[in-house]
């Protein structure tokens, strides 16, 4: 019998070590390995980020909309060229890039004229004519927009082609929040640049938004669904025949959820699909969102905070940087007026295929006042790299993916 016992309690031992060490390769499969490169220091303030091929040399190319300056750095040296210079008398706030015609040069539009508190005569939208060389400055074409003109984003429409959407952060004339909803507009693109441009209306559940997300298709023939976040939640919007389709994913009608800032489209290995949030506008908590095991597909879902640290959270992205096969969160803020406060940029990951489990790791630590984050495969090695740019700290860094210790 103790002969027995004594074998079992070895086996035991030996199970005990195994599965340490397989955790402990697990551990150092996943763990993170950035290094930070700092490509320009002369940043105004670095409203908004696009990721695109500007030139068609098959490299993305990073595109900054700042304060009087929309700039693009050339991969793989980050030379910076200035394509256009102070279109209005106020700040530039955003900035879409995309190649929606298929000749390998993304297309650029501009959001300016930045005043948050003028919600009637504030905003514009631009389109920048691309020259020859692409280097030079490009031609602004001024088009319609509604007031406190924000966010921007291309995305394909059920013809296969490529429609501008943009958001205001108001509704016309709102007052606190108050008043009209915000016009979420749909620019088309006319085939003659001698005509106009027409819109139209894709939303104006919200009266107060702050940033959208393009969710990704199946295929390249597939129109794209939209996730918005505002004051009353996140909201889903799918394109139909008879115009876009709302899905609250979550609602805040209750004084303990004060909406939603960013947002992110994610999904796990299993390939359960998840929506990251910071929340409210500018705040202190990076929240998960799933959808409820059980109960109608078009409920609400489930909401867990994941940190509840940030102190002006301002950027969010989502991709699999890790090789996981789900999409690790990336989350930046700034601590825009809060002297003597770090700042910084976080990436969380888990390897559980159900959404718990989830670790952090920090990418930088107070040297990236973040207010925007993106990430794409800049080097071509198939690994994302991270991109993000500073308000306070003036500056745009990469972080590149080494996915394993060097």
């Amino acid at each position: 019998m103790l002969m027995h016992l004594s074998h079992f309690n070895a086996r035991a031992t030996r199970l005990v070590w195994i599965c340490g060490f397989l955790a402990s390769v697990l551990s150092a499969q996943v763990a993170p390995h950035f290094k930070a490169q700092e490509i320009d220091t002369q940043v105004s303030i670095g409203y908004g980020l696009a990721l695109a091929d500007v030139d068609g040399d098959k490299r993305i190319d990073i595109l900054l909309a700042d304060q009087d300056l929309i700039v693009w750095y050339q991969n793989p040296s980050w030379e910076k060229h200035v394509i256009a210079k102070k279109l209005t008398d106020k700040d530039h706030v955003c900035i879409a890039a995309r190649d929606i015609d298929g000749d390998g040069k993304c297309e650029i539009a501009i959001g300016a004229q930045w005043n948050p508190v003028d919600t009637l005569d504030s905003g514009a939208v631009f389109y920048l004519e691309a020259p020859e060389d692409r280097k030079q400055l490009w031609k602004p074409i001024q088009l319609s927009h509604e007031p406190t003109t924000h966010r921007m984003r291309w995305v394909r429409n059920q013809a296969g082609r490529y429609d501008l959407i943009v958001a205001p952060l108001h509704g016309r004339a709102n007052k606190n929040g108050s008043g009209a909803g915000v016009r979420i507009l749909a620019y088309h693109k006319p085939l003659d640049m001698a005509n106009p441009w027409n819109t139209t209306l894709v939303t104006d559940a919200m009266h107060m938004t702050h940033n959208f997300e393009v969710i990704p298709a199946g295929t390249n023939d597939e129109a794209e669904s939209i996730l918005l976040a505002g004051r009353e939640g996140v909201l889903r919007l799918d394109p139909s025949e008879s115009g876009w389709r709302p899905h609250w994913i979550s609602k805040h009608v209750t004084p303990e959820l004060q909406g939603a800032g960013e947002v992110r489209w994610g999904a796990f290995a299993g390939g359960q699909p998840y929506v990251a949030t910071i929340e409210p506008m500018h705040g202190n908590q990076l929240v998960l969102y799933t959808p409820p095991p059980e109960g109608p597909k078009d409920g609400l879902w489930s909401r867990r905070i994941l940190d509840d640290t940030l102190v002006d959270g301002h950027a969010l992205a989502a991709h699999d940087l890790l090789g996981l096969n789900n999409r690790q969160i990336v989350v930046g803020w700034r601590a825009h007026h809060k002297i003597g406060t770090r700042v910084g940029v976080k990436l969380f990951y888990t390897t559980k295929e159900n959404g718990s489990g989830w670790q952090q790791h920090l990418l930088d630590d107070n040297s990236m006042a973040c207010e925007d984050a993106l990430g794409a495969d800049l080097d071509g090695d198939r690994d994302v790299d991270i991109v993000a740019a500073g308000r306070s700290s003036h500056n745009i860094k990469i972080y590149w993916n080494l996915k394993k210790s060097p």
